[in-house]
């Protein structure tokens, strides 16, 4: 129910202290935890928790590593899940689907995040024996390439420019093991994205003046 608003003369006090009042309760229901105490208040069903905005959930701790892969350890058709924590004294339903108020150390949900599929081949490897003994063919033994292997160990490397071409592609991480897979390296070391632009690839409309 609305408040009435006076009909006789109003002070300017009253007037500065209605209006931080509907300023206090759009803030409430608009806010970081406006969602939350929307629903406390107006009986609405809680929340879950991966509903909640960016700014009702710190970033997420950093995955554990698998020392092997170099990969989130539970890394599975190229996605990974890594735990969410929502800020405190925000009430939202888990992963479980219990209602839970949170202190900001509880896991709230999982949130996917993506990851590369390894096979066991390192990039600091393949480099080294690109670099070292590529006029042998070895990186490209090594990468799955037997056939461009021999050939490059019967020319002594394409008389080395093959080798210093393949130096280059393997360094740039252009040419990858045959099987797909990508290269074993440092979660935080330099990995390099490929983009490619397909018919699904959204394309701004160029403006001329």
């Amino acid at each position: 129910m609305a408040a009435a608003w006076p009909s006789g003369p109003v002070s300017p006090e009253a007037v500065a202290a209605h209006l931080l009042a509907v300023l206090w309760l759009v803030a409430a229901t608009t806010g970081p935890w406006g969602a939350v105490a929307t629903a406390a208040a107006g009986g609405d069903e809680t929340l879950k928790c991966e509903d909640l905005k960016v700014g009702q959930y710190p970033l997420w701790r950093d995955p554990k590593i698998n020392d092997a892969t170099q990969e989130p350890v539970n890394c599975t058709n190229y996605t990974a899940h890594v735990s969410c924590f929502p800020a405190p004294n925000i009430t939202c339903k888990d992963f479980s689907g219990n209602e839970t108020h949170f202190t900001g150390n509880e896991v709230g949900f999982h949130k996917p995040i993506s990851c590369r599929n390894v096979n066991g081949y390192s990039y600091k490897v393949a480099v080294a024996l690109s670099l070292f003994l590529g006029w042998l063919g070895a990186d490209r033994f090594y990468l799955g390439y037997p056939a461009l292997g021999l050939l490059k160990f019967c020319t002594v490397g394409f008389c080395g420019i093959g080798s210093l071409i393949d130096f280059i592609l393997i360094s740039m991480q252009i040419v990858g093991p045959s099987d797909g897979s990508s290269y074993i390296i440092d979660y935080y070391g330099t990995r390099l994205t490929r983009l490619s632009i397909t018919n699904e690839t959204f394309r701004k409309t160029q403006l001329y003046p």
